[in-house]
């Protein structure tokens, strides 16, 4: 007689089980993610410096100094740097420290203490590792965020995770408002201030910021579009002339039958979430829950093309604001003052 015929649930010591093709496929993606992480890394991570300021103690003798510290990175190979304002606001020395532990004094190049900038400078006879700059205005919600630093000066920090919303606007802790702002689940401590959230390739999407204390997988970044604004501000004028018209505001997508209906030629606009007391804002006539849509007839999709419009051209003068108010559309005039620091 032939042999026995082998039925399937005979083969279940040659078959690998459902659990360990799925374990399988799982630590294939846990590589491929891994693998992303690394390798965007490795893109930055020379780039990423380690800074320590020294602030004069009102009253004090000269040697006296209280030392603060942060993260930053390198975007220019000729030595510039970005990061936030509060590491190194008030700062009377500034020393940038690089990833193989060479050491700079740095001057401070410009302050922006409301997007929570600032730019230095080193002076280096060679060119210097530098980051790429990316675009925030084309992240999408739920693509990687890896937040990177250099806290103690030892060794960089690095945690991952994604971009968990846009177009946000925070009061920090001096009660000034930051716009265009990045949340992020990618954990971040106070050493981290300063340094880049890049993305999967490796660009910089926004300069990590960590001022919101007691906050749980919530994290923070200054898009990176924001910086470049402020950057080009400071290298023509040394500090960012702003105008100022007193709100505060959310990115804010438009329904599909709101742009038909009022032939609008952006998918989205500001929404007014804080009107301040005596602004222009509120002199002018501007309500909270108004969609700002343009500005003298420049289209406004966001918060971040808010704050690019509000340059220092229009500090002074009758500015058109157009908004969505309920089912009309109306234009409000305001007088922008210079935003002071």
């Amino acid at each position: 007689m032939g042999s026995r015929p082998r039925f399937v649930d005979d083969l279940s010591g040659a078959l690998p089980s459902a659990s360990a093709a799925g374990s399988s496929e799982d630590d294939a993606l846990l590589d491929a993610y891994s693998r992303t992480v690394i390798d965007a890394l490795e893109r930055v991570r020379a780039a990423v410096v380690f800074i320590t300021v020294e602030r004069r103690v009102p009253g004090a003798p000269e040697r006296h100094a209280r030392a603060g510290t942060g993260s930053g990175f390198i975007f220019t190979p000729d030595g510039y740097l970005l990061t936030n304002s509060h590491v190194v606001h008030g700062a009377t020395h500034i020393r940038v420290q690089l990833a193989d532990g060479t050491k700079f004094d740095a001057d401070l190049v410009g302050d922006d203490p409301h997007s929570d900038l600032a730019v230095l400078r080193i002076g280096s006879p060679e060119p210097l590792p530098h980051v790429a700059l990316g675009e925030s205005g084309k992240l999408r919600v739920g693509q990687i965020a890896i937040a990177v630093g250099n806290p103690l000066g030892l060794e960089q920090t690095v945690t991952a995770g994604v971009v968990s919303a846009l177009g946000r606007s925070l009061r920090s802790n001096s009660g000034r408002m930051i716009y265009d702002v990045i949340q992020t689940d990618a954990a971040l401590n106070p050493g981290n201030s300063g340094g880049p959230l890049i993305n999967s390739a490796g660009q910089v999407i926004g300069v990590n910021t960590a001022i919101i204390p007691g906050a749980q997988s919530i994290s923070f970044a200054t898009a990176i579009d924001t910086a470049k604004w402020v950057i080009m501000q400071i290298f023509a004028h040394g500090r960012v002339r702003r105008a100022y018209i007193g709100v505060a505001g959310t990115t804010f997508a438009l329904p599909r039958r709101v742009q038909r209906y009022f032939a609008l030629e952006s998918e989205s606009g500001v929404r007014v979430m804080e009107i301040v007391k005596g602004s222009p804002a509120a002199l002018g006539g501007l309500r909270t829950d108004d969609t700002i849509v343009a500005v003298d007839g420049q289209v406004v999709e966001g918060v971040d093309a808010l704050q690019r419009v509000m340059d220092g051209s229009r500090i002074g003068r009758s500015v058109s604001v157009s908004v969505l108010r309920g089912a009309q559309r109306v234009e409000v005039v305001v007088v922008p003052v210079e935003q002071s620091v």
